[in-house]
């Protein structure tokens, strides 16, 4: 029976860094067959999931010898937390991994949404040349509102100053002497929303956070402005962000995460008919690179660990 559990996609040199030294079961289908899952953690002392994995009090209450749970990315609103801890069951995100990854996504989408010009394909070879229709928006002199300050925040800020972006940032629990603040204007929400060209959001999902931007908030930004959410689809009122979208309030908007994951077509029915939308499948932090890169963190965090136990 397998020491290391892996659920759901890895880079293989990392699976093979693991089945070195451990008995490993790799199957990345495994999150979708939950009665496998749970027979296959009976003698885990490791599991490796990615954000689709629910590591719930009843998972860990299958699995007697788990001593580790590593994540594939950083977001821990999978894991029931609570529940690791009072099993002495250790978490292992894979801090740092993914930033540049997300980084460069935000920068990317927040510029074609502001160009709003790259969609035109099937225009302009049919020959229509609708030229009038895509003059859109530079980045320079626009002010970047990031919602959470913290690493792929700032990674996000240095690519954006780059193209002209002014930063501003709203982050209450970071200090107001810490070092980040020299690069960024500090805001509080509501002034970040008024007077944001872009807004990304960078803040975990809690009680606190979910339906951040409501309705409510999204009145107080800029007409016109850009949203791009990476950070968790319940962050965002979806309902009220098409509407927003569908009535011109909004510029656009890019979004890598839902409330429903994975999407499904009756909950993307809201987003039907929005041009000035980008959607894409909780891909930010992904690229060949990064998959590299947290894999291979994680395979050694789980290794260290199981090693501790020797």
């Amino acid at each position: 029976m397998a020491d290391v559990v892996i659920a759901e996609f890895m880079d293989e040199a990392a699976v093979d860094m693991l089945r070195a030294r451990h008995d490993t079961l790799y199957d990345p289908e495994l999150v979708d067959r939950p009665e496998d899952l749970a027979a296959a953690v009976a003698t885990a002392r490791a599991l490796v999931v990615r954000n689709r994995t629910k590591v719930t009090e009843a998972l860990i209450g299958k699995a007697p010898n788990l001593a580790c749970v590593g994540r594939l990315g950083v977001g821990l609103d999978n894991i029931d937390l609570a529940a690791c801890k009072a099993r002495g069951v250790t978490v292992y995100p894979a801090t740092g991994a993914n930033d540049v990854a997300v980084a460069e996504y935000v920068v990317t989408t927040a510029l074609t949404l502001l160009r709003g010009a790259y969609a035109a394909t099937a225009d302009v070879a049919a020959g229509r040349w609708p030229r009038q229709r895509l003059i859109g928006r530079e980045a320079m002199d626009k002010r970047l509102g990031l919602v959470g300050y913290g690493s792929i925040a700032r990674q996000t800020a240095a690519r954006a100053r780059v193209f002209g972006f002014s930063i501003a940032a709203f982050d209450p629990f970071l200090p107001e002497s810490d070092p980040a603040w020299q690069d960024a204007e500090r805001l509080d929400l509501d002034a970040l929303l008024a007077s944001c060209d872009v807004i990304s959001l960078h803040v975990p999902l809690t009680a606190d956070t979910r339906h951040m931007i409501d309705a409510a908030a999204i009145a107080r930004m800029k007409p016109g402005a850009v949203l791009v959410n990476t950070a968790r689809g319940g962050v965002v009122d979806e309902t009220a962000l098409a509407a927003a979208l569908r009535d011109g309030t909004l510029g656009g908007a890019a979004l890598d995460v839902f409330e429903t994951e994975p999407l499904t077509a009756a909950a993307g029915m809201v987003f039907e008919g929005l041009a000035n939308l980008i959607l894409t499948p909780h891909i930010a932090g992904v690229t060949a690179e990064s998959n590299v890169r947290v894999s291979a963190v994680t395979a050694e965090n789980v290794l260290k660990h199981l090693e501790t136990l020797r």
